[in-house]
């Protein structure tokens, strides 16, 4: 070991609850990276980290100074190169790994970059303890001596093992002719799912793919991969119908998050896919748990109980879900959000399992996505995901809470608050990472009952809707 000179200490604001985000130059650097890595390896005792990146612009840099202060460190790095979030998932199960950081801002702007991390066995990083010390340390720059014998593995060859992974979820001879739309949006995705559109294909999958923005492209030529977003919805619809696919596909940067389309061009929210994959997990394994988020959550309850499994209610975000998987050995979990957890996926979110399931499920069941959804969509219409800006959001939370409080709701507060009557139901939290309060309202069977609570509640919470 050598003597290592005292850094001085920097202040860091890209230390969220969960992850890394910041604004290029200003909150995240290649120094910041640097520091991140050394901090991430110190923390963790960690001996061998996987690393991976997206493809925005300023991904190689940042991913080459965080291996320089995971080296300095003595650990060594299993280099995944271009890769999407859940490929660095895998990996560090897969490779034995102390923990895994993936170097992405997924659909933030173009000025933002940031990281993801796991521990060992993928599993989430503590944000009460673990987050905080690395943060520390990051800042004050008191590292340890360097240490010797840090070095670099070229860890590309592990997607082979992802692909087969992957392709353990559905049985490929029960999939028949597809036609599907796939939008990387110039994301990281198009590598991966070439790798296992390739790998269908050998084993005799009758699937037929679009390809549009495929090609990784840190520029974004065709907007930032946010298919969430109402406005980045028309193209990957259009393109359905024009391609007269069976359905559509688009990912969002790191491709963590799936986001789909039926035949006709209409976005499926994501409650119901939640209810469609439950479905599909619980045929496979009856009387399994299924988790869900509690934002909107009845069809996914009804879903469950017609099956006679048992669901489950987790705090929203990906820490609190995959938490709730591993406590309760849930076969599946997911968020309306489109992240979708699987137990035999390190108990982790992917975007490439859920378009294959829906795949499979289409072909058993010889009906059309829009078919599959028809009744859920009718029996439990849903406001989506609304968000308000407003200057004081436990102020509002405390008017909608009082307006209703007469008419005897069922009150839960697992996530926000929640008011269920018996012919409708409101979620209503503030953002994990916003200044924003999110609404969401669910109805049993009535658009008009939907239309008229979501007007009144608005006018309760006041401010603007935004982003």
């Amino acid at each position: 070991m050598t003597a290592q000179r005292p850094l001085p200490s920097l202040p860091m604001t890209c230390f969220k609850a969960y992850d890394i985000r910041g604004r290029l130059g200003r909150e995240l650097s290649e120094d910041i990276a640097r520091r991140i890595g050394r901090a991430f390896a110190e923390t963790l005792g960690a001996a061998r980290v996987v690393v991976g990146r997206d493809c925005r612009a300023s991904s190689m840099s940042l991913s080459a100074a965080l291996i320089d202060g995971l080296l300095a460190a003595g650990v060594e790095v299993h280099d995944l190169g271009l890769c999407g979030t859940e490929e660095m998932y895998f990996a560090t199960t897969h490779l034995g790994a102390c923990g895994g950081i993936e170097v992405t801002a997924s659909h933030n702007p173009m000025d933002y970059n940031g990281m993801k991390m796991v521990g060992r066995g993928s599993a989430p990083l503590d944000p009460a303890t673990v987050m905080p010390r690395i943060r520390a340390l990051a800042e004050s720059g008191a590292f340890a001596p360097r240490r010797r014998g840090g070095h670099v593995v070229d860890a590309s060859a592990t997607r082979a093992a992802y692909v087969e992974r992957v392709l353990s979820f559905v049985e490929v001879a029960a999939l028949r002719p597809l036609t599907i739309l796939v939008n990387a949006g110039n994301g990281a995705a198009g590598p991966t799912f070439d790798a296992l559109a390739d790998a269908l294909t050998a084993r005799g999958a009758p699937l037929r793919f679009v390809r549009m923005h495929h090609e990784p492209d840190g520029s974004f030529p065709n907007g930032i991969p946010n298919p969430l977003l109402p406005e980045n919805q028309p193209v990957t619809a259009q393109a359905v119908v024009a391609a007269g696919a069976d359905f559509g596909v688009a990912w969002d940067g790191d491709f963590d998050r799936c986001f789909l389309f039926d035949h006709k061009g209409e976005f499926v929210p994501g409650e119901y896919v939640v209810g469609l994959l439950a479905q599909v997990f619980l045929a496979k394994e009856p009387g399994a748990t299924v988790v869900h988020d509690p934002r909107v959550q009845w069809n996914t309850q009804a879903v469950v109980a017609a099956a006679k499994g048992r669901a489950h209610a987790s705090r929203t975000g990906h820490a609190f879900l995959k938490q709730a998987l591993r406590e309760t050995g849930a076969v599946y979990g997911g968020e309306m959000s489109a992240h979708h957890y699987f137990r035999d996926f390190m108990a982790c979110d992917s975007g490439m399992i859920p378009w294959l399931l829906i795949a499979e499920l289409v072909s058993r069941t010889g009906q059309s996505l829009a078919d599959l959804l028809e009744s859920a969509r009718t029996a439990f219409p849903s406001s989506g995901e609304i968000n308000f800006r407003v200057e004081d959001a436990q102020a509002a939370l405390a008017r909608v809470e009082a307006a209703f409080t007469a008419n005897g709701p069922s009150v839960d507060r697992l996530d926000g608050l929640s008011l269920a009557f018996p012919d409708w139901r409101l979620n209503l939290r503030a953002s994990n990472t916003e200044p924003l309060l999110r609404l969401n309202i669910e109805t049993r069977g009535s658009a008009t009952v939907l239309a008229g609570r979501v007007a009144e509640v608005s006018v309760l919470i006041g401010g603007t809707r935004g982003h």
